[in-house]
């Protein structure tokens, strides 16, 4: 593998490639950037810098391997994402692609000797498939569909494609009621969920099977055709909502076939059987109320795994193991006796286990499971979460490794080994970097238990020096703090400027068992905040932190936290930070759109005076006790976030202001629940810090 060089302390990586005719685009070429890094010094500017790997996909022989790889583009306040490939040894690493258009959902096709995959076409303006050689040439599009493709899965045998498309929403408008009325923008909304995060329901995406060919995509046929429901299912739903059959005759894809008021307060997917000679659909998960996703046909075809989830709207419940046996239909739980769940599924080429990671005390290792006897083995496990898990043999599998340290890298992981790292993208921008180091700390907490910490210290720290810190509130709010980076929240950054960081893992998280994490539901304000305290407690009492000089940051569920804890703290917290979070329950339980959540996880609607649960939650709003507010507070807000309005921080706001506290507000219009743009990424960063180091330092 080449390597990355240095250029009088400026990042250059030469490009690899062979690259094919597609490059006639008269938009900029995103490539790697080049930051200049000044005494070790991580900024903004660099977090930005950093390359982003994903999508990672063996080939048929499972020598080769696919990544896209993704950079922003600051000036451009935009990313774009190429494809590249790598021997699965780690050598010889090529790109393929280099065009102003992002390329995603790749995949092998005619055994390894080319690659499809997504990529917006420009003359159709619309994301279409595309094929190419193995070496990056003779780049072409294959279809032409009118509404654009989200996502697909091609056939074993290279004659199929199932896709995803967007189809016109069943409200149509009233065509009397907008006669001549060419202009108007309004919209007429009769049922419930007429929103998704950061979208207006006027499409509703759609699983169409074609006819697969190196001369294009024909023969389409809408397979939910006159069903006004959601295959992938919004917002997330991606290819992995289709699984093919290996002899091509049928395949199994996910939807939740409700709509209006009865989607919004179900979590009911199911797993669909469609044979394609017949055209006859089979549900096979009809007797479950809750979550089934994720469905992999055995190498022989004759298991189906997928995840599921027991409880009806719960959407964090434990995600169960399925496997059915596909002529008997008869089902069985595999992780049963287990008291965690994966994250994600893959079979080994053999077909007698199953590969997957999952979140486990803190971090996210690789574990390997028998379908017979359901013996789970941990495959690979350390200071890291393991994602995007593949096998590649029985006893090996690719993979991409991050921690709190360092973004994705593409690894290889065989059973009584090391784990190899097989890329080093970032290595040496990370090699020119000062970073903190991260420790696992055991918290009491005031029920007598102990809570897995991590504490972030600064880099070249000093134990006899006093430092500010910052307690870290997780979103979610059943979201693991585990060796996660992250691209907002990101500890590195923030001990770079100085700062302790404590995230502890509190009530309500994955990786501690089945209990641990449901124990939120319902109790919002109660013992996960005492956890909370707890950790802001342990981090005040060590002897390298000025206990006057806390402060506490979160985002979503974290950002409710901060205002629950703006109302409560005592005096802890000198500074407070939320982006993205509740301040009124009540009126979150009617602005937000998938009602499933706020019905369980709030117990139900404020008006229901008898629901004891409901009335607990309700009575522990952070707006009703903004009269204790005494710390200065940052307010971060998207206004294109529909689940999470900014209506609620700038109420946040406004009351902050009206009660004499020193408060802020940043403000984006064109953001929604997360910050995506590049140059909005790096202002809410200079924002963050400014405004820590005001009232921290």
């Amino acid at each position: 593998m080449k390597k990355i060089v240095f250029i009088m302390g400026t990042l250059v990586l030469p490009l690899l490639v062979s690259c094919g005719n597609d490059n006639k685009e008269t938009e900029k070429i995103i490539d790697k950037p080049s930051i200049e890094i000044k005494d070790g010094l991580f900024t903004p500017e660099v977090l930005e810098a950093f390359g982003r790997i994903s999508q990672v996909v063996p080939s048929p022989d499972g020598k080769t391997l696919l990544f896209t790889l993704s950079y922003e583009d600051v000036e451009e306040n935009k990313a774009n994402a190429e494809i590249y490939k790598i021997n699965a040894d780690g050598t010889e690493m090529q790109r393929l692609t280099t065009t102003p258009s992002s390329e995603s959902n790749v995949r092998w096709i005619e055994n390894g000797e080319k690659i499809a995959f997504l990529r917006k076409d420009k003359d159709l303006n619309s994301v279409q498939v595309f094929v190419m050689n193995s070496n990056g040439s003779d780049i072409k599009r294959l279809s032409e569909v009118k509404n654009g493709i989200e996502c697909f899965e091609i056939s074993p045998d290279g004659e199929k494609i199932i896709y995803g498309s967007p189809i016109d929403d069943y409200n149509q408008k009233d065509e009397d009621l907008f006669k001549n009325l060419p202009k108007t923008t309004g919209r007429v909304v009769d049922d419930l969920m007429y929103k998704h995060w950061d979208e207006w329901v006027t499409a509703i995406p759609h699983p169409f099977l074609a006819d697969f060919s190196l001369n294009g995509i024909s023969n389409a046929k809408d397979i939910m055709e006159g069903e006004p429901f959601e295959c992938p299912m919004r917002p997330f739903g991606g290819s992995e909502s289709f699984a093919w059959a290996p002899d091509s005759k049928s395949l199994v894809y996910v939807s939740r076939k409700l709509k209006g008021k009865d989607y919004a307060f179900s979590t009911d997917s199911n797993l669909y059987l469609y044979e394609l000679e017949s055209g006859k659909t089979t549900c096979l998960t009809s007797e479950n109320p809750g979550y089934d996703t994720d469905p992999v046909f055995s190498p022989d075809g004759s298991k189906l795994a997928w995840l599921s989830m027991a409880t009806a709207k719960y959407e964090s419940d434990k995600k169960r193991l399925m496997v059915m046996d596909m002529m008997s239909h008869q089902s069985k739980d595999l992780t049963e006796n287990w008291d965690y769940w994966p994250e994600e599924i893959s079979w080994s080429p053999d077909g007698e286990s199953i590969w997957f990671s999952g979140y486990y005390q803190g971090t996210e290792p690789i574990f390997k499971i028998n379908i017979t006897d359901c013996k789970i083995d941990t495959v690979a496990q350390g200071v890291c979460d393991f994602v995007n898990v593949r096998p590649i043999s029985e006893t090996s599998a690719i993979a991409l490794r991050h921690s709190m340290r360092s973004p994705n890298e593409i690894c290889l992981i065989s059973q009584g080994e090391e784990v190899k790292d097989l890329t080093a993208i970032n290595a040496d921008l990370l090699a020119q970097l000062k970073l903190g180091e991260v420790r696992k700390v055991m918290v009491p907490t005031t029920d007598g238990k102990e809570m897995l910490s991590w504490v972030i210290l600064p880099p070249d720290f000093d134990p006899n020096k006093k430092y500010p810190a910052i307690l870290y509130c997780q979103g979610g709010p059943q979201s693991a703090v585990s060796q996660f980076w992250s691209y907002r929240w990101n500890f590195m950054i923030m001990a770079a400027n100085g700062y302790v960081i404590i995230a502890p893992n509190r009530r309500g998280l994955p990786g501690f068992g089945t209990e641990w994490n449901r124990q939120i539901s319902g109790d919002y304000g109660g013992q996960n905040m005492k956890d909370y305290l707890s950790a802001a407690d342990y981090i005040a009492a060590q002897p390298y932190i000025d206990k006057d000089k806390i402060g506490a940051i979160g985002a979503s569920y974290g950002g409710f936290s901060v205002y629950w804890l703006a109302g409560h703290h005592e005096g802890r917290f000198a500074a407070l930070i939320a982006h993205a979070g509740i301040f009124n329950l009540e009126a979150q339980y009617l602005e937000t759109e998938e009602m499933w959540f706020a019905d369980f996880d709030l117990g139900g609607p404020y008006w229901d005076k008898s629901n004891t649960i409901a009335q607990k939650t309700y009575a522990t709003s952070p707006h009703l006790f903004v009269n204790n507010w005494t710390a200065p507070i940052l307010v971060t807000v998207g206004e294109l976030d529909y689940r999470i309005l900014a209506s609620q921080g700038m109420m946040a706001f406004n009351a902050a202001k009206m009660h004499g506290l020193d408060a802020e507000m940043l403000v984006f219009p064109d953001e929604n629940h997360w910050i995506l743009k590049p140059q909005n990424a790096i202002l809410w960063q200079r924002v963050f810090f400014r405004f820590l180091d005001k009232y921290l330092k």
